[in-house]
This record gives structure tokens, C-alpha cells and sequence, in this order.
């Protein structure tokens, strides 16, 4: 059983079927930090610059969020699967498609250089401390501006826009001008620890 407390504001809906087309993907800052600091320690692995989980309540940065952009349509916290997961899941509910932009995604050098390492996309780890939003274009720069005046959005960025796609596609412009799939994650990169 899950309980949860809360209060619910009236004319909000951020459901994970709520994405159209023409819309801003948002992330609340860098990815990967949780889960790398996680298998760091469980393999004890030593890098030169330590990595520190992202674990942070999110509850502030929505606050903040919701009253600048009531017009927010998706708010998703990256967790299991990380950032290709949760929005495989979203252009699946949303029956929409995604196009992200490598070089637009925030990813820590350490976070990135651990991944190499150990042959892992930084777009599949697990996040505890990162919020994905998705909300009208012409409301992106106020969402942005709102989670960068909170202390957990500071590195927040636009990492793509939805598209028209019935089938439902997540696909990433590389930065060396191409494009891939950002498909489910085969297996758990990081076996579940809570």
C-alpha cells in the first residue's frame, strides 16, 4: 500500500498522457549523479572527482513551477530507468513522439566519464533528485526561469520538443548531426535498492 499526503490544486493535470505536440522538454538539472554515486559505492569505485546523489524532496521546485506555469502539462521524476525510460513512458502515454538534443542534455563531466568507464548511457541511470517537465513552447522560458531561482533547478535546460509520431518514438539529434533511437533500457543497469 502507498499513501500519499497532499493537497490537490484545481486545474492542475500533469499526467504523463498530457504531452502534445509542439511542446518543450524540460529537466531539472544534471542526470545520472544518484545512480552513479550508488554504484560507485556498491563497487567501490574511486574516481578522482567524487559523485554525490541528486536524492533531494522536490516538492519546492514543483511549488515554484506550478505557480509560474499553471499551463505545465507532464512533471515526471526520472527515477528507475532514468531519463529514457520515463520519457519512452510519457511519447507512450502521450501517443507522441520526442526529439531530444544530445548536446542541450546536462550531464556532470565525472557522471559522464564513470559511464564510459563502465559502458553506460548517463539517459538510463536513475535520478532522485531531477524533475522532467513538459509544458507548452511558448511557456518554456518562464518554466525555465522558474526552476533556475530554486537551489535544485539551477542547471535546469530545455533537452528537446514532442513531436507528431504515432508510433511514439523517442529519438535523440547526436551532436555529430545524426540521429538515434532512445529506446527502453535492456535489463537494470543499476539493480533496484529501495
Amino acid at each position: 500500500t502507498t499513501t500519499g499526503v497532499g493537497v490537490r490544486i484545481d486545474g492542475i493535470d500533469v499526467s504523463g498522457a498530457n504531452a502534445r505536440p509542439g511542446d518543450a522538454v524540460l529537466i531539472s538539472g544534471p542526470l545520472g549523479d544518484h545512480g552513479m554515486a550508488i554504484m560507485s559505492v556498491r563497487e567501490n569505485l574511486a574516481f578522482d572527482s567524487p559523485i554525490v546523489s541528486d536524492t533531494a524532496a522536490l516538492h519546492g521546485l514543483v511549488a515554484g513551477l506550478l505557480a509560474a506555469v499553471p499551463d505545465t502539462r507532464v512533471l515526471r521524476d526520472p527515477t528507475r530507468g532514468g531519463l529514457a525510460a520515463t520519457l519512452n513512458e510519457i511519447a507512450h502515454q502521450s501517443n507522441v513522439g520526442i526529439v531530444l538534443d544530445e548536446a542541450a542534455i546536462p550531464v556532470r563531466p565525472a557522471v559522464a566519464a564513470a559511464c564510459e568507464l563502465l559502458g553506460l548511457d548517463p539517459l538510463d541511470i536513475a535520478n532522485e533528485g531531477r524533475l522532467i517537465v513538459v509544458c507548452p513552447a511558448t511557456s518554456a522560458e518562464r518554466a525555465l526561469a522558474a526552476l533556475r531561482a530554486h537551489p535544485l533547478g539551477q542547471q535546469a535546460a530545455r533537452i528537446g520538443d514532442v513531436i507528431a509520431d504515432d508510433r511514439r518514438f523517442v529519438q535523440m539529434k547526436t551532436r555529430f548531426g545524426g540521429r538515434r533511437m532512445v529506446d527502453w533500457l535492456a535489463g537494470d543497469a543499476l539493480p533496484r535498492i529501495c
